[in-house]
């Protein structure tokens, strides 16, 4: 079970950056209540400062207010939470005022004591009175995805590799452009582009479930999420355009 400090202090907000060097999410392959469970201890949207911690955050933001998030993960403590509960999701807040919130705390400096004050307690109430409403099924949107997938050694037959990766099918999952990168000492990485729609797809599930096992997984040793990025329905031929740039750039 993962163990945090105070997140509204340096040591809290340090200490859950480099938690987040290596992972995607607080626990596990995919968001879960672990997640929300973070997200609603902080009282503010991290500085760029914490580079990792922002990533995260404004994931677990868009993942909110599009889709939801159900998983139940492995279980998270956060020191001077206090846990979500019903009663504190029971009623939906005003659509703005973590936004709100946000904005009236910008200029408040960063409590190095770890002391939790009254307005972020009471903004950390509103975050969580907000995941009530946000699991309620809104309109699928789709997402483009960038993936790093690692051989065992550079005697792994790439070709094979590649032709082993897009051979996983299924609807709403759209394969794009790919490129070989060095990594070192001979050793090359495919980096691969998909759009999925996100109410079909898990990347998460297919990674664990799918690219990592037999008999894919004599090729593959690792994956790796390096950008996920929500699709909003008037960029997608903006998108095309830079999936065309991209080919153009791998032919070359």
């Amino acid at each position: 079970m993962a163990t945090f400090p105070n997140l509204n202090s340096a040591s809290g907000l340090k200490k859950l950056d480099e938690h987040l060097l290596t992972r995607s999410y607080i626990t596990g392959y995919q968001a879960s209540k672990d997640d929300i469970t973070v997200f609603t201890a902080l009282s503010k949207p991290p500085t760029l400062e914490y580079v990792n911690v922002s990533r995260w955050f404004n994931h677990i933001d868009a993942l909110l207010r599009i889709s939801g998030v159900s998983a139940e993960g492995s279980g998270v403590i956060v020191e001077g939470s206090s846990p979500i509960t019903e009663e504190a999701v029971a009623s939906p807040p005003a659509a703005d005022s973590k936004d709100a919130a946000a904005d009236e705390e910008d200029d408040d400096d960063v409590d190095l004591f770890g002391e939790e004050t009254e307005e972020e307690k009471k903004a950390a109430e509103e975050r969580a009175a907000s995941v009530k409403a946000s699991t309620k099924k809104k309109e699928s949107g789709k997402s483009s995805v960038l993936i790093d997938i690692k051989p065992w050694d550079d005697e792994t037959d790439m070709k094979k590799l590649e032709e082993s990766v897009r051979s996983i099918q299924m609807e709403g999952l759209f394969w794009g452009a790919s490129k070989l990168v060095p990594v070192g000492y001979g050793i090359k990485k495919l980096q691969i582009m998909c759009t999925i729609v996100d109410d079909l797809v898990s990347i998460d599930t297919m990674i664990e479930e799918q690219l990592t096992v037999e008999p894919i997984n004599e090729f593959v040793q690792s994956c790796d999420i390096v950008a996920f990025n929500k699709i909003c329905k008037f960029h997608e031929s903006f998108l095309n355009h830079l999936t065309f740039l991209y080919d153009n750039a791998v032919c070359n």
